[in-house]
């Protein structure tokens, strides 16, 4: 009889623990499936009341069509090349100064604007605003270009701003000239056509951003701190308008960056005493650095998606993706560990996944017959937001595992800090703004850059440094990117001028509407 009590009192804990089971699923799929029909977090402020302005309007009829393109392929024809940190092009930085007086005379002579050479080539402007009390903001390009070769397989010469199918082919038509020319063309137009800005702003360009920025950006920081300027927000280069890049996004989609990963690079190497490659030693320098290169590479770093600016791009495209993935983005309070388990599988999406390490040097041996003394490696990181540079430099150091390996880091950073983008933000609401306003159907995402700005040196002038610029990636267009065939479509540049000259003139407000509710949650 006892027996048959025990038996009965589990079978009922059984069944109250699967009822609990069964209801507690069933609570989190309920709040999940809510959470799927009403997630729009992509409204924001469309539906708010924006103070009222009276923008100036830009057609661009055949002359200024001419005119704008002309002055871009001139801009390109200049091969403002950084080769290092020492080397830089400087006759055609200085060609670069002269060329830009020359095509926007009304920049240079205007009582408004007041512009300086900083560090010998990088420019800096500042528009007078007639509201001091408003805070002003920074608009950042740069002038440098990476090389290129034409035997490297380019179309077209990579100097020469050939056009081949309505694309204007060359080295910094979308890394950076566009957006250099484009920012000064729209400034050009609105000030031909009388325009007093109500809030000042600035405009930097630097010339060696390639090679870090050390000289051109830091210089206009150094400049800009002495005078005590602080900034309402940053804009720089970074992302872009993805069109048929993110798989199973109904549409098109502008990801405005809101932080950088941060960078790291860090040398290995094994020293030993050399011989004679006929009495080789059972390890050697190389063998052992193999060995630690092939840890690192199989011990990639931890998971981290979720913890950083990544989730909120994928919870601002949730709804233009179709089921089960709507249902899976719109819960990442549930699913972030499923999603970021299928991000890691391909290279791209990886590196929004966790700090990505790569072998990109290795050295060793004089000679077929000599076992070299020293074999060094290097490695690159780029770090995750949700790591610091201490913490992957540990890593290393217990993945490496290995006394007889010496670690050196050669320099490095943290990430940078992640920029507001609420309804609140008034960079990020703005930009989205003039976005929205050209592209109506375009979705507006905040995203993560994994390569590096000049607008990290800003860091201390304001809270918020955004990166992006209404450039359209296609499938392919990435790897153009310091790659071979770099171009941009004309209309696609008469576009960005457009752009601009409406985000300056956006600007012109004192403050966001009231933010009307973007996002229903539970």
């Amino acid at each position: 009889m006892a027996m048959m009590e025990t038996k009965i009192k589990i079978w009922t804990f059984l069944k109250v623990i699967v009822s609990s089971l069964l209801i507690s699923a069933l609570v989190l799929f309920t709040a999940a499936t809510i959470r799927t029909l009403s997630l729009h977090v992509n409204v924001g402020l469309q539906l708010a009341h924006w103070e009222k302005s009276k923008n100036i309007s830009l057609v661009i009829d055949q002359h200024h069509r001419e005119e704008l393109l002309g002055n871009f392929k001139e801009a390109l024809r200049i091969p403002t090349v950084s080769f290092s940190e020492t080397e830089i092009n400087a006759t055609a930085l200085r060609q670069f100064d002269t060329f830009l007086r020359k095509a926007f005379p009304t920049v240079f002579s205007s009582s408004v604007v007041h512009h300086e050479l900083v560090a010998n080539y990088s420019h800096l402007f500042r528009v007078q605003g007639s509201q001091p009390d408003l805070v002003p903001y920074l608009l950042l390009a740069h002038i440098d270009v990476v090389p290129a070769k034409e035997s490297d397989g380019w179309e077209a010469p990579p100097f020469s701003a050939e056009e081949i199918d309505d694309f204007i082919y060359g080295r910094g038509t979308i890394d950076d000239k566009c957006a250099v020319m484009g920012i000064l063309q729209a400034l050009e137009y609105l000030l031909i056509r009388g325009y007093a800005p109500r809030r000042g702003f600035y405009i930097g360009l630097g010339h060696d951003e390639e090679v870090r920025g050390f000289h051109g950006a830091k210089n206009i920081v150094r400049v800009m701190k002495e005078r005590g300027v602080k900034l309402l927000f940053v804009l720089d280069e970074g992302l872009a308008i993805l069109d048929g890049v993110i798989s199973g996004l109904d549409g098109p989609a502008a990801l405005i960056g809101v932080s950088e990963k941060g960078s790291a690079n860090v040398k290995l190497s094994v020293t030993m005493a050399p011989g004679h490659s006929s009495m080789p030693p059972r390890e050697s320098s190389i063998g052992i650095l193999a060995a630690v290169v092939k840890r690192l590479e199989e011990n990639p770093m931890p998971r981290l998606f979720g913890h950083g600016p990544e989730r909120e791009t994928f919870e601002h495209l949730a709804h233009k993706f179709g089921l089960p993935l709507k249902f899976i983005m719109s819960n990442l309070w549930l699913f972030s560990p499923v999603l970021g388990r299928a991000l890691e599988k391909k290279p791209e999406t990886n590196a929004l996944v966790r700090t990505t390490t790569a072998v990109t040097m290795f050295n060793a041996g004089v000679k077929v017959n000599i076992i070299p003394s020293l074999a060094e490696a290097y490695v690159n990181l780029r770090i995750h937001s949700a790591q610091t540079l201490q913490e992957v430099l540990d890593f290393i150091h217990d993945t490496v595992g290995d006394q007889r390996v010496k670690i050196e880091l050669i320099d490095g950073f943290d990430p940078l800090p992640v920029s507001s983008s609420d309804e609140r933000s008034f960079g990020f609401q703005i930009i989205k703004k003039t976005v929205l306003d050209m592209f109506p159907t375009l979705t507006v995402a905040p995203g993560i850059c994994v390569g590096n700005t000049d607008s990290r040196h800003f860091k201390d002038l304001t809270n918020d440094i955004y990166r992006f610029a209404p450039v359209w990636f296609r499938p392919g267009d990435a790897q153009r990117f310091h790659g071979i065939n770099e171009r941009i479509s004309k209309k696609n540049y008469e576009e960005l001028v457009v752009f601009y000259f409406n985000l300056f003139q956006n600007c012109d407000i004192q403050k966001l509407p009231e933010p009307h509710t973007s996002i229903q949650e539970l």
